[in-house]
């Protein structure tokens, strides 16, 4: 035993020597577990911040707000009287704000939060909390500076002093970075005054309140006046509505790191390769196989903890990255503001070593088996190897067979969210273990139908080096179609999404007035001349059983019909929304109770029982579920209640904005109450392009990871063959036909895999849409293909992997032949 011990350590220096000789290892290794680690743990950080500030609920100077009191109709305000009612009552706690959506002359949004710096010290003062860190008062004083965190300035590239330009010319601030964690969110925050002077309005966003005791709540309640309501914090509205968000990022996450996992396993089946005729003169010294195993584990233990360091401080990094683009996108979608500050947590270590050892296990135990089990006398051979690649690519084959027949399982089962990951991970897992035994079936036809020697040796030849190239063109392969998958998906929903709000948007100026005013406003317009007529809509939340549920309603004009976006309806499905006592129902709400045209139904009070489902209609803006009525029987059982909304299709010929002005100077609407077509076109696409920019950039990630693993195991592989190389050209090969070979083999792999990835990408971005955008959303969408998009990523990827190929090989060639052996040997 103690010798054992003893004779260890030669044994490690003798096996981790090698990569004194080849350096280059050191970083194939350490990239592919590092970077898929670090894609991980980013997207791992970014969730966990995002739900943090779910559960913790609106937070000012690390100060927790639980409460909210807001107007029941979007766009109104608090009066200023109940406010001062609550002061008076004793309510100390609460302080109001106004929020106000900014747009920059870059076209870049912020949320600008107004405060009353006195009301708000004294909320916080009687919080418990040491405001005098925070320069509240200042933002009361000229030049009214507006205040930013550090995260936030430094992701959008301001610092203090500078001046904010709006779209409209003017200039606002100075800004005022905070180096305090206590301001971390996505806001900018200002004085009331100042939005008062952007945004002239009366009353306020909402006012937010501190911890209330029990006597303070019911007083509050008792002063709450109609038209308010109070809410608690969000996490239970928040976390089920983004659920379907997290778990796809997640997705992302994980994929990297089975790419990076792919990366490592080349790294390290290569290396393993390179020391078989080491591992053997070891044996037949005397060497047993534990010794050898023990060195060898140690080694894999010390790539395990260098990667799990490195990844842990890159992934951190990314997060800080990518947290605002996800901030953006949450409070876009769902109005959730997430704070920006990350910082590492334990569970994030723990998760990332148990995935790690998992991974590392799963990757490296039959190459460290293969390598201790085969005889010495064959190890000695430096081919041993390579020869029995093509058994191992039919093991692998075999393994898939079995993947498919689980992803047929699968899709047996009910669809749902988790079932359609689950199918997506076998069909990618199946499809990168069938791809290398193809490749060589593939390189061994063309190479037995060749006639010409040097092209036979030439897919000969590819077919050998498919034992150091093949996984890491798998890993390419998996990257390169989940690129493709999400291209199509995210191409196809904005095209769609587009198309359905042209549909959907299609009158030229809409309104959201206050109930009292939407009378008067109506009979104004259809005395303007240019208006040619005006749709009333009502809306309102109402709880069921099943949760939320939103009830709209339609008029009966032509042009009503033709705005809805109908999926499926029955027969005459209009005369009878109108006539009969019959609803229709949005997409996603059809999907979750499985209802179809035809169906009766039972909705809540004061709707009741047995209405008639006369049709489905797509609706891709929309969380919750959604039911639709006609006017008059929103007026039987709502009447005039509820939010209100106008539609005002003007004449051929005339000008919106002269009818902005007008009605803004005739009943001095605020900004955010009425929006041109344009303008709620625009700011709808600019949400759904902020929201992929993240997956986005997550597939990009991948890919650059799979390209990096490929390049660098490819310039390791060909090193490595510096000795055939130089014999080659000591025969006499030239160095262009030479360049042509190392870079051509790769090109023709390359070229096969992203031609095997091209269909693979396609039928995910089709799982992607059927499956999983289903479940997790409720949408339904046709595919749409992009070929300038794929033809892009392909010639991108082919052209690295042709300078992977061809530069070692140019490097041995401008060097003398002779040297080049001498050194190979």
């Amino acid at each position: 035993m103690q010798g054992g011990q003893l004779n260890l350590r030669p044994v490690a220096n003798a096996l981790w020597g090698h990569y004194r000789r080849h350096p280059l290892q050191i970083v194939l290794v350490w990239l592919g577990l590092t970077l898929g680690i670090a894609l991980l743990v980013g997207v791992m950080g970014v969730n966990q911040q995002a739900k943090e500030s779910y559960r913790k609920g609106e937070q000012l100077f690390s100060n927790p707000f639980p409460y909210r009191i807001r107007h029941v109709q979007i766009g109104m305000n608090v009066p200023q009287g109940f406010y001062i009612q609550m002061r008076r009552a004793g309510l100390k706690s609460c302080a109001p704000v106004i929020e106000h959506r900014i747009i920059t002359e870059n076209q870049r949004d912020f949320q600008l939060l107004g405060i009353d710096p006195v009301a708000m010290l004294g909320a916080v003062k009687s919080n418990g909390i040491d405001a005098g860190k925070v320069k509240l008062l200042t933002l009361m004083r000229p030049p009214y500076p507006i205040m930013l965190g550090e995260q936030l300035a430094s992701y959008v590239g301001i610092k203090s002093g500078d001046m904010l330009t709006l779209d409209s010319g003017r200039k606002i601030g100075p800004l005022e970075v905070i180096n305090d964690s206590r301001m971390n969110d996505s806001r900018m925050i200002a004085d009331i005054s100042l939005l008062r002077e952007l945004q002239p309005s009366s009353g306020f966003s909402a006012v937010v309140c501190g911890e209330m005791s029990r006597k303070q709540l019911m007083k509050l309640t008792h002063i709450l006046p109609p038209g308010l309501t109070l809410e608690r914090k969000q996490s239970a509205k928040l976390e089920p509505l983004t659920n379907a968000f997290h778990l796809n990022l997640f997705a992302m996450g994980m994929l990297a790191f089975v790419v990076g996992l792919f990366i490592f396993y080349q790294a390290m089946s290569l290396s393993l390769a390179q020391r078989q005729p080491l591992v053997g003169v070891l044996r037949q010294l005397g060497v047993n196989g534990t010794q050898l195993a023990g060195a060898l584990i140690g080694e894999l233990c010390l790539w395990v903890l260098l990667g799990l360091v490195g990844g842990n401080i890159i992934g951190l990094l990314l997060a800080q990255q990518l947290l605002p683009s996800v901030a953006a996108s949450l409070n876009d979608l769902y109005n959730a503001n997430v704070n920006l500050q990350v910082h590492w947590n334990w569970q994030w270590g723990a998760a990332s070593l148990a995935i790690a050892i998992f991974g590392c296990a799963f990757a490296c135990t039959w190459p460290l088996v293969r390598l201790i089990k085969t005889p010495p006398a064959r190890l000695s051979t430096h081919l041993a190897l390579v020869r029995f690649s093509g058994r191992e690519f039919a093991w692998q084959a075999l393994f898939s067979c079995v993947f498919i027949v689980g992803a047929f399982a699968v899709y047996q089962l009910p669809h749902g969210q988790l079932a359609g990951f689950a199918l997506i991970a076998f069909i990618l897992i199946a499809s990168g273990l069938m791809m290398p035994y193809l490749l060589w079936l593939l390189f061994h036809f063309l190479g037995n139908i060749s006639r010409r020697a040097r092209m036979r040796w030439f897919f000969f030849d590819a077919a050998a080096s498919l034992s150091y190239r093949g996984i890491a063109a798998m890993a390419f392969m998996l990257a390169l179609a989940s690129n493709i998958g999400m291209e199509t998906m995210v191409g196809s929903f904005r095209n769609t999404t587009e198309n359905w709000l042209e549909q959907r948007l299609a009158a030229d100026i809409y309104i959201r007035p206050s109930m009292n005013m939407a009378p008067r406003i109506s009979k104004w317009l259809q005395e303007q001349p240019e208006v040619e007529q005006v749709w009333w809509s009502w809306q309102k939340e109402t709880r069921s059983d099943n949760g939320t549920i939103q009830v709209m309603s339609i008029g009966q004009t032509s042009g009503e019909q033709k705005a809805l976006s109908v999926k499926v309806g029955i027969n005459n499905y209009w005369q009878q929304l109108h006539h009969d006592r019959a609803v229709m129902v949005s997409e996603s709400m059809a999907l979750k109770h499985h209802w179809k045209p035809g169906d009766i139904i039972n909705l809540p009070a004061p709707m009741n029982k047995d209405w008639l489902v006369v049709g489905i209609y797509y609706d891709y803006g929309n969380p919750y579920g959604q039911v639709l009525i006609s006017q008059q029987k929103w007026q039987r059982f709502w009447p005039n209640s509820g939010l209100v909304g106008l539609a005002i299709h003007l004449n051929k010929g005339a000008k919106s904005d002269k009818l902005l002005a007008k009605l803004g100077e005739q009943f001095r609407l605020q900004p955010e109450r009425i929006r041109n077509n344009a303008a709620l076109m625009r700011q709808a696409m600019t949400v759904f392009d902020r929201t992929f920019v993240v997956t986005s950039t997550l597939g990009n990630l991948t890919l650059f990871i799979a390209i990096c693993g490929l390049f660098f195991a490819t310039i390791a592989g060909e090193i490595s063959r510096q000795r055939q190389f130089s014999l080659l050209r000591c025969m006499g090969m030239t160095g262009i036909e030479l360049a042509l070979l190392g870079g051509g083999q790769l090109l023709v792999i390359g070229l096969m895999t992203a031609l095997m990835a091209l269909p693979l990408g396609l039928l995910l971005a089709q799982l992607l849409i059927d499956v999983v955008l289903k479940y997790s959303f409720g949408w339904t969408m046709q595919i749409q293909y992009f070929p300038y998009d794929y033809l892009m990523t392909l010639g991108t990827a082919l052209l690295v992997l042709l300078v992977a190929g061809a530069w070692p090989v140019w490097r041995l060639v401008h060097r003398s032949a002779i040297l080049s052996l001498r050194e190979s040997f």
